[in-house]
Order: structure tokens, then sequence, then C-alpha cells
């Protein structure tokens, strides 16, 4: 029976003072996308509210996979997200969150989310995030107590990558935010394809490590 992928996205289209313009990151969903559609998995899509995410980098839709994504199924599917709260997490293998700079608008305390990311990583399903997304991680307690990313082998957008990015934009700096919970940070030099799994729980840092995050995250779905 092929392996169910659930992609939670962000609802949020602007960020910071200046209202700033984002959404999801085009390859960091078209990317991981094609590398789960390759494997013949079922993927699916839900939104923080059910309605239709926001992309942000449509200027690299020139790149074979975010151009499939756009033209082909997958964005036509990510426009007819579910609401998460209309979504049985439990039935699906994986749970993915790709980055922008949107989930740091509507992902650091959702109370929903929180839960389902909780209840993913206890049962034992793959939870994947790249860039920004690790902030779905961010304030989730386990059944103990502890928060999920003490001691975990995480990477993230970087601070070095935030100052010369949207540094003025963002409600904090996610590195910081991760590593204050317990995280043991990882990261390559600014830009630079870098991720990482710790057990179930796979991570990577910039929009060149998406394609990387899905990869470890077939290998471990294969392994099961």
């Amino acid at each position: 029976m092929s392996k169910q992928v659930l992609i939670i996205a962000s609802n949020a289209n602007a960020i910071g003072p200046n209202k700033r313009r984002t959404g999801i990151f085009l390859p960091e969903v078209a990317h991981p996308y094609a590398e789960f559609d390759r494997a013949k998995y079922q993927i699916d899509f839900a939104s923080l509210t059910g309605e239709a995410p926001y992309l942000d980098a449509l200027n690299l839709a020139d790149d074979p996979d975010n151009l499939s994504f756009l033209v082909g199924k997958g964005w036509a599917a990510m426009q007819k997200s579910r609401k998460l709260s209309d979504v049985n997490v439990r039935n699906y293998d994986a749970v993915f969150v790709p980055g922008g700079l949107a989930p740091m608008v509507d992902m650091p305390e959702h109370p929903l989310l929180k839960q389902v990311i909780k209840e993913t990583f206890e049962r034992k399903a793959i939870l994947g995030a790249v860039c920004h997304g690790p902030v779905s991680l961010l304030n989730v307690k386990l059944s103990n107590g502890t928060y999920l990313l003490a001691g975990k082998n995480i990477s993230s957008f970087t601070n070095d990558e935030e100052d010369n990015y949207a540094k003025a934009d963002v409600p904090f700096e996610l590195e910081t935010a991760l590593t204050k919970q317990g995280a043991i940070f990882h990261k390559a030099g600014p830009w630079q394809a870098h991720s990482i799994a710790d057990g179930n729980l796979v991570t990577g840092q910039n929009p060149a490590s998406a394609k990387g995050v899905a990869e470890k995250m077939i290998k471990l779905l294969e392994a099961v």
C-alpha cells in the first residue's frame, strides 16, 4: 500500500511591520512534492484555515520541479487544501511542513498544529520541516512535559541567513528560538544545502535543503 504524506501549509501572506508579502517558498514545497510523487506516495495538503495557501518565489519557476508543480497537479491540489481541523492526521505515515516566511506568522503558537506535531512525533510517524518550517516544532511539549526540541539534532534557516534576508520582518530569529528550547542546532554555510535526520524527525536549513529533507524522509518511510 502506498505511503501517505500530509503537507501542512501556512495561510499567511504578509509579515512584519511593513507587511512584506510572503507565502510558502515555491521550491520548499515543489521539490519535496516531486520526490514524494516519484516515490509513488499519496500526497495531500492541509492548511491552518482551510483556505488556499499563498506562494512566494514564483520567479524560480524555470526550475523543472518548480514548473512541474505549478502547471501540474501539485499547485492544483495545494489550492484545495483541507482545513487542518478536518483532517485525521493519524491516517498519514508522514507530515511535512514547508517554509517561506509565512509559517513565522501563524505557526509559532497554533494550538491544533502543536497537538498534531506532538501526536505525529509520539506515534513514530515521520515528521519533516524545512527552512522556516521548523517553527512548527517550536513550543511543542511531549506527553512527559518536555519540549519536543530538547536534545534533538535540528536545522532551520539560520540567524546568519536571516540577517541578509528578513531580520526586520520576522518576529524572532528561528535558530535562536529553537536553541532556547534545547535543540542541538546544525548548519552549513549560508544558502548551502543541509539536512539532518534524528530518529523520525527530519529538518533542513533553507530552500536548497528541501530536496534532501524529502529524500531523508523517504529513506525512513521505506525502512518501516
